[in-house]
């Protein structure tokens, strides 16, 4: 399993571990990672996704899952967070095209 994120696709970095005597050791940074189960208005069910937390608080900003899914772009989206993606706006397209 990659460290990644699902949503926004932050993976680790690298730098230098800088001691006193300004010795430069390779290191990695690490995203913060949390398996989140987050619930699609629009489908009406849940989905296990690996996500940083910072993109659980962009998440929060959005207004849910469904209306950050419609603006990010898929480059930026996992495979499973893609087909999500498109299982979304079928379904509000459809809701769009057959008013109650």
């Amino acid at each position: 399993m990659s460290r990644r994120c699902e949503l926004t696709g932050v993976g680790p970095m690298v730098g230098h571990n800088v001691s006193h005597s300004n010795m430069k050791s390779k290191r990695r940074f690490l995203p913060a990672l949390k398996t989140i189960r987050l619930q699609s208005d629009a489908l009406g069910q849940g989905f296990n996704l690996r996500i940083t937390n910072a993109a659980l608080r962009t998440l929060d900003f959005r207004g849910g899952l469904d209306p950050y899914l419609v603006k990010a772009r898929d480059d930026q989206l996992s495979a499973r967070a893609r087909k999500i993606k498109r299982q979304v706006k079928a379904k509000l397209a459809v809701a769009v095209a057959a008013p109650a």
